[in-house]
């Protein structure tokens, strides 16, 4: 019973006891930091500190002269693009195509319409024409039938 606890004690702190891959981990990091990279990285950020007082002492100045100066006619030329967008949009609004595509829809369908029943009337001409002509053409070759035989 004393191994089966033992071995459970072992298998337990491999698996849950991260103490030894932790601890290697920290002596790799110490040791990249502090070995191999030396005093660049206080270097680096005494550079980073003597860059931002530099930009805190002068640049922020000029920023504000700079957003004085050119802030204003950027705000003007702003306004001028956004009252010309606006009158886009209202002169699309007036230009509301559905409905004129609409209005064009039913003038084609009329004078679709009207076409049909010009050419309908033409067909009833052509072919009134046609009978009385076949009449006449019958009339005419009955009388010339009667006057070849008399």
């Amino acid at each position: 019973m004393a191994a089966v606890i033992k071995d459970t004690g072992v298998i337990w702190s491999r698996l849950f006891d991260h103490r030894p891959f932790v601890h290697g981990e920290i002596s790799y990091f110490v040791r990249e930091f502090e070995e191999k990279r030396g005093d660049r990285e206080v270097e680096r950020l005494f550079k980073i500190l003597e860059y931002s007082s530099e930009l805190d002492q002068s640049q922020i100045d000029r920023a504000e002269q700079l957003g004085d100066c050119y802030l204003p006619s950027l705000k003007a030329n702003t306004d001028v693009a956004l009252s010309m967008c606006e009158r886009i949009l209202e002169r699309e609004n007036k230009f509301d195509s559905d409905i004129e595509l609409a209005d064009k829809r039913e003038t084609r369908k009329k004078q679709w319409e009207q076409f049909m029943n010009h050419m309908s009337e033409k067909c009833r001409q052509v072919d009134e024409t046609f009978t009385e002509k076949e009449e006449k053409l019958t009339e005419f070759y009955i009388d010339l039938e009667k006057k070849l035989q008399n």
